[in-house]
């Protein structure tokens, strides 16, 4: 007897334990930039900072290695670095990246956010 397919969403979702999620196509975006820097870096940072119109801004850097208090995740064999007060922010976030005729880039849909300024750059929680 055939059952029907069980319907399969584009974007993972974030486990209880994880704040931040990244999809198969930020992974591979991710993974070559990362093989273009010398020396390659140990992960990828994903924070929350201060400043913009509306409070917050999403900040992603290169690492060498995670802090002490730094949650590490792992999505495709690339380690994300995620600070404790970031994770608060980011909890249940995923990102993506994202190409259209006018733009590339990283996309961030995150769960807690409230609003967005004008133009999209910072958020307030």
């Amino acid at each position: 007897m055939a059952t029907s397919p069980t319907p399969v969403s584009e974007a993972p979702t974030p486990q209880a334990s994880q704040a931040v999620v990244l999809t198969p196509q930020a992974s591979k975006k991710v993974r070559e930039i990362m093989a273009t820097q010398d020396p390659v870096p140990a992960g990828l940072r994903i924070g929350v900072v201060g400043g913009g119109c509306s409070g917050f801004q999403y900040s992603m850097s290169f690492e060498n290695q995670a802090g002490m208090m730094d949650k590490v995740l792992q999505f495709d064999g690339i380690k994300v670095f995620v600070d404790a007060t970031s994770a608060m922010y980011l909890n249940g976030c995923v990102v993506d990246y994202v190409e259209t005729l006018e733009a590339a880039g990283f996309k961030f849909e995150n769960p807690n956010v409230k609003s967005t300024c004008g133009c999209g750059s910072s958020f307030n929680v």
